[in-house]
């Protein structure tokens, strides 16, 4: 347990927190925390959630301009469901995503856990992109991520940043059940 591993988690807290509250600083403040978090898995050899962290940095800047200045009116997107063809076809990508890096890692690096590292990993990036267009199917998805995280975490020793997505866990379900109210008022 590093000072790292401890600022990073708590930047993390706070940056879902801003998320489920639909607030567009929980981007900056999770650029910050996903760089933190590339050193501390580089260190741990979760060289996918490694190179995670690199394609999360990017998905913060682009989370930032769609919920600033995305949307037909350029004013930020609003919360808003993906049709089941877009479900499906989002998942098809992250199973293959899995598949590839998990191969990649397994064959060619000394990861820890590189098929684990690599699904949790290929899933996730299905999961930010749909936070980043404010899709409510984001939450489920991180609900189950992240506990699958937390057993990755805890088998790795990284027990801050077990106890972080445990709590990630506890914001998804707060995000899910805030987003759908917030989309069922947009309908009403």
């Amino acid at each position: 347990m590093s000072p790292l591993e401890i600022i990073a988690s708590a930047l993390g807290v706070w940056a879902v927190w801003l998320t489920v509250r639909q607030n567009r600083w929980c981007w900056p403040l999770g650029l910050v925390m996903v760089l933190m978090y590339a050193w501390i898995f580089y260190d741990g050899k979760l060289y996918s959630n490694m190179l995670l962290q690199g394609i999360y940095a990017v998905l913060q800047g682009y989370g930032w301009w769609q919920w600033t200045r995305g949307g037909s009116s350029q004013n930020g997107v609003h919360v808003s469901q993906l049709s089941p063809q877009s479900i499906q076809l989002s998942l098809a990508i992250g199973a293959a995503g899995a598949l590839v890096l998990g191969y990649l890692m397994a064959t060619f690096t000394d990861a820890t856990a590189p098929w684990q590292d690599a699904a949790l990993s290929a899933f996730s990036l299905v999961a930010q992109v749909w936070m980043a267009q404010k899709r409510v199917e984001c939450w489920p998805l991180w609900i189950v991520l992240d506990l699958l995280f937390v057993a990755l975490f805890v088998q790795q020793g990284l027990y801050p940043t077990a106890l972080l997505y445990g709590v990630f866990t506890l914001l998804a379900i707060n995000g899910w059940l805030t987003w759908r109210r917030d989309r069922a008022l947009a309908d009403a």
